[in-house]
């Protein structure tokens, strides 16, 4: 079982039930929704249990209920393909303030600064409420993940893409290095 936002629910069960009934084909589960609390319930649908994944569809609701557009969450169903949530409030406090200052810092004037973090790593980034999430392979969390902490923390912009960028070279030189040897 699992909660999410009630503002999240429609972009959960899509269109005609769109998004839950593709869910509940690709996972083997069946997912049922109380759109009074915002509680899911996530149970299996077949009895073979190489088949069923729940955690891979609590994976893709948890994705979807911190921001994320279906199509980027069923990005999940990949097995080298991980969400990561970190809470603004760690770097916040208790002030309201700070935390809409970090949320800002970190989206970035029309949503330059999150779609730039993105471009350099590769994975996906959502600011929802006090969370940051990010869907991406281990390295691209990891990069994005950085660069999320250090704008939270207070660090220039253009050291956080600088930081990026240097990550994305080494990685290529890395996959690079990979052929030649």
């Amino acid at each position: 079982m699992i909660r999410i936002p009630k503002d999240r629910i429609g972009a959960l069960v899509g269109k005609d039930g769109s998004t839950k009934n593709y869910l509940e084909e690709k996972c083997f589960v069946k997912v049922s929704i109380d759109s009074e609390t915002g509680l899911i319930k996530v149970t299996s649908k077949d009895d073979d249990i190489t088949k069923v994944k729940p955690f891979n569809a609590i994976s893709i609701i948890t994705a979807i209920s911190r921001g994320f557009s279906p199509e980027k969450a069923f990005r999940l169903m990949d097995d080298d393909v991980f969400l990561e949530v970190i809470d603004l409030r760690n770097y916040a406090g208790k002030s309201k303030n700070a935390l809409d200052r970090i949320r800002g810092r970190i989206i970035g004037l029309q949503g330059k600064s999150r779609k730039l973090i993105e471009e350099l790593s590769g994975g996906y980034l959502s600011v929802y409420g006090h969370t940051v999430s990010i869907i991406g392979t281990a390295e691209e969390i990891r990069s994005e993940s950085e660069a999320v902490k250090l704008l939270a923390s207070g660090s220039i912009h253009s050291t956080v893409y600088k930081n990026l960028q240097n990550t994305r070279t080494k990685s290529k030189q890395d996959r690079l290095k990979l052929w030649e040897d």
